[in-house]
């Protein structure tokens, strides 16, 4: 049976969990308060970093689920997701509207990727 790793864990959560050759990171969130496109390129730049640690990158990514505060922003958080994302190995995408944990948040990233 494969194990399980966490990292970067509290009382509640874990930002990272290994299962075997899977990896799920919790949702990201940029700076309170940026503009829709800094907390997308936030939310991406931790995506990067969590996988490195745990030996992977966003070429492995099998799926993302991006939350958005308010669906007017599509095209703002895309412009900066399409220039971030790696041609030919983009995941499999859903993005909807949500109320998010506090009105200074526009954007959540969710990710589950594959170990390199």
């Amino acid at each position: 049976m494969a194990s399980i790793e966490r990292h970067h864990s509290n009382q509640r959560m874990s930002q990272i969990v290994v299962h075997g050759d899977t990896i799920y990171l919790a949702g990201q969130v940029g700076t309170a308060g940026a503009s829709v496109a800094q907390q997308t390129q936030d939310c991406l730049d931790k995506i990067d970093g969590l996988l490195a640690e745990v030996g992977s990158d966003k070429t492995r990514i099998l799926q993302a689920v991006i939350w958005l505060a308010d669906m007017n922003d599509f095209a703002e958080m895309n412009g900066v997701w399409d220039a971030w994302a790696a041609q030919g190995h983009v995941p499999a995408r859903a993005c909807g509207e949500a109320k998010l944990a506090t009105p200074e948040y526009t954007v959540e990233i969710i990710v589950t990727a594959a170990k390199a």
